[in-house]
């Protein structure tokens, strides 16, 4: 039962606060005119939500099982520097084109 309920609190942070981030980044995108390459920033969300749950979330849950442990710092370093740079490639490759055409 502790998994079920952590499951649908997994689903419920994920959807919830996925939600919540990715109108404010996709306003910004909207803002700034680009609209092509906002699939970029939903997985650079997906990564930083990943990244919050394994070190900080999941140790206030209800599973207590085995596998709780946090993400190596090298890890979590990479996937955050990954986010960082997926949410900023949307403005980017927008410009590309119009430098070359």
């Amino acid at each position: 039962m502790r998994v079920l309920l952590e499951l649908i609190r997994i689903i419920l942070i994920f959807g919830i606060a996925g939600t919540i981030i990715s109108a404010i980044v996709n306003g910004i995108y909207i803002t700034m005119g680009v609209n092509q390459y906002g699939w970029l920033g939903a997985i650079a969300i997906l990564l930083l939500l990943f990244v919050w749950y394994r070190n900080k979330l999941q140790f206030s849950g209800w599973y207590s099982g085995k596998g709780k442990e946090k993400l190596p710092k090298m890890s979590s370093q990479i996937l955050i520097l990954c986010s960082l740079f997926l949410l900023c490639a949307p403005p980017v490759l927008s410009v590309v084109p119009m430098i070359f055409h």
